[in-house]
């Protein structure tokens, strides 16, 4: 499985941006999918999830409200929507995915994937 993130780029607070991952290999639909950040100094952290069906997902409390993750397996596509970005969110952001997923299951550790994308910057600015 090869995970290609894109979307990234520099917004000014308040401002949307909206992340792509395309997957190539495996069973797109399979896959519960997922989005983590890592900010400079700081530890890579959980930012939204979606389970093998669209109508499980899960996100941190910190974007809850702000962010929407979808998917479309067609396309073998995962999408996280942001919208009223803050300062804080400015991170690399990474998308996961991972290939042993339950249909019920919606994984927020970062252990429990198994393949990431390269990452990509988002910088939000004042």
């Amino acid at each position: 499985v090869q995970l290609q993130a894109s979307g990234g780029g520099l917004v000014q607070a308040g401002g949307s941006l909206t992340l792509s991952c395309t997957s190539s290999g495996g069973t797109f639909s399979r896959h519960a999918m997922a989005w983590f950040r890592q900010a400079p100094g700081k530890e890579r952290e959980f930012v939204a999830a979606i389970g093998r069906s669209s109508s499980r997902t899960s996100y941190a409390d910190s974007v809850k409200g702000r962010f929407t993750i979808s998917r479309d397996n067609a396309g073998k596509t995962v999408l996280l929507q942001m919208s009223s970005l803050k300062l804080e969110d400015t991170a690399l952001y990474y998308c996961a995915a991972d290939v042993n997923a339950i249909l019920s299951n919606v994984p927020v550790e970062s252990r429990s994937y198994d393949y990431w994308g390269q990452g990509t910057q988002v910088t939000v600015s004042s």
